[in-house]
C-alpha cells in the first residue's frame, strides 16, 4: 500500500523516481482505462525501468472515461470549465485529504504557513459554476488562514480595494489570488501601491476580454498594483498538485510533481531539456486516478525542472489556470 507520507516527504530525485514506478505498477493493476492504454502501447510494468518509459495518458481521457485506480467511495468530483455544449473533464476523487495535503504542503513549500496571510480571492468565473478544484482549494486556504478579513469577492471591487488598502496600512501579509480579467477590472477602477501583498493570477480571459500574452498581462498588473512581480499558479482539474511562479512566468513544481516535455510530432518520445514540446505531468498526489498525464499545453523545461508554459496545441479549448495563448 502506498502511503501519503511517502508522497509528501520525498527528499530526492531517486525517491521520486522509485515512488513513481511503484505508483505506475499500482495504477496499471487497478485502473482499467490506464491499463488498456498501456496494453495498446505494449507497455507492461516488467518493461519499465525508468520514469521516462512510463506511458502518459492523454488528458482528453478525463472527458470521456472514468479514470479511477481505487474502489473506495467517491468523495468529490471536480469538473473543468467549458463553453456551452462542450464536454468537460471530470476528476473523480476518492480521498479528498490527498488533495488537501497536496495544496497545503505545496503552499507551505513556496510561501510558508498559510496562517501568516490574509487570503483574498477574486475568482468570479469559478464561483459562478460548481465543481471547481481551484475554488475548493482557495476556500480551504481562506479557512486555514484564520484571518477575519480573508474571503471571496465577486463584483464588490470597491470593498476589495478598501480591504487591500487597509491591510497595506497595517503591514499585513496578504495574498490576492484572482482570475486575469477580474484583476484587470480591479486596477482599471483603482490604483494601488502594495508592498505587503502577493498578487497571484490564475489565468483565464475566456470570453471576458481579448486574450493577451502573459508578459503583457503581467506588465499591466505590475503597474496597476504597484508591485515588482506577478505570481502565478499552474494547476488543472485533472491534477491534485500545483506549480507556482514568483515572477516572469517561470514555474517550479512541488517535490511530488515533475514536468517533462514530449515531441510535438511523436507523442511517445520525450525530449531533452530546453526544447519546446507538449507538457507531460507526473503528479504523485493523483494516486487514486492517474499520475501520468499528457496535457494539451506547450512548454519548455530546463535541467532543474523549472518550466514555462508557452501556449496550447491547436484545436484545443482554452480554459483557465494559466493557459494563456501566445
Amino acid at each position: 500500500m502506498i502511503s501519503k507520507d511517502a508522497i509528501f516527504n520525498i527528499k530526492s530525485e531517486a525517491e521520486f523516481n522509485a515512488l513513481a514506478i511503484d505508483i505506475f505498477r499500482f495504477q496499471f493493476e487497478n485502473n482499467s482505462v490506464y491499463r488498456s492504454f498501456c496494453d495498446l502501447l505494449y507497455k507492461h510494468p516488467s518493461d519499465i525501468k525508468s520514469i521516462e518509459e512510463i506511458p502518459f495518458l492523454p488528458i482528453q481521457f478525463f472527458k470521456s472515461q472514468t479514470i479511477l485506480s481505487s474502489k473506495s467511495e467517491v468523495q468529490k468530483i471536480f469538473s473543468s470549465s467549458g463553453t456551452t455544449g462542450s464536454i468537460t473533464s471530470k476528476h473523480i476523487v476518492t480521498d479528498v485529504k490527498l488533495y488537501e495535503e497536496s495544496y497545503l504542503n505545496g503552499f507551505k513549500h513556496f510561501y510558508n504557513n498559510i496562517e501568516e496571510y490574509v487570503v483574498l480571492a477574486l475568482l468570479p468565473s469559478y464561483l459562478e459554476r460548481d465543481g471547481s478544484s481551484l475554488i475548493y482549494m482557495v476556500n480551504d486556504l481562506i479557512k486555514k488562514s484564520k484571518q477575519p478579513e480573508s474571503g471571496f469577492y465577486l463584483n464588490n471591487l470597491k470593498d476589495l480595494a478598501h480591504t487591500l488598502n487597509q491591510l497595506e496600512t497595517r503591514g499585513q501579509k496578504t495574498l490576492l489570488i484572482g482570475v486575469s480579467f477580474a484583476l484587470l477590472d480591479l486596477i482599471e477602477q483603482f490604483q494601488f501601491h502594495l508592498k505587503h501583498t502577493t498578487i497571484m493570477e490564475t489565468g483565464g480571459m475566456k470570453g471576458r476580454r481579448k486574450e493577451i500574452i502573459r508578459q503583457e498581462l503581467h506588465t499591466i498588473l505590475k503597474s496597476g498594483f504597484g508591485v515588482t512581480e506577478i505570481h502565478s499558479e499552474y494547476g488543472m482539474t485533472e491534477l491534485l498538485s500545483q506549480a507556482y511562479s514568483k515572477g516572469n512566468g517561470v514555474f517550479e513544481s512541488v517535490p511530488w510533481m515533475k514536468i517533462l516535455t514530449r515531441d510535438t510530432e511523436d507523442a511517445l518520445t520525450l525530449q531533452q531539456p530546453n526544447k519546446t514540446g507538449g507538457i507531460n505531468v507526473i503528479d504523485l498526489a493523483n494516486l487514486n486516478s492517474c499520475a501520468f498525464i499528457a496535457t494539451q499545453d506547450l512548454g519548455k523545461v530546463d535541467e532543474n525542472g523549472v518550466f514555462e508554459i508557452i501556449g496550447r496545441f491547436d484545436n484545443s479549448d482554452i480554459r483557465g489556470c494559466n493557459l494563456m495563448a501566445l
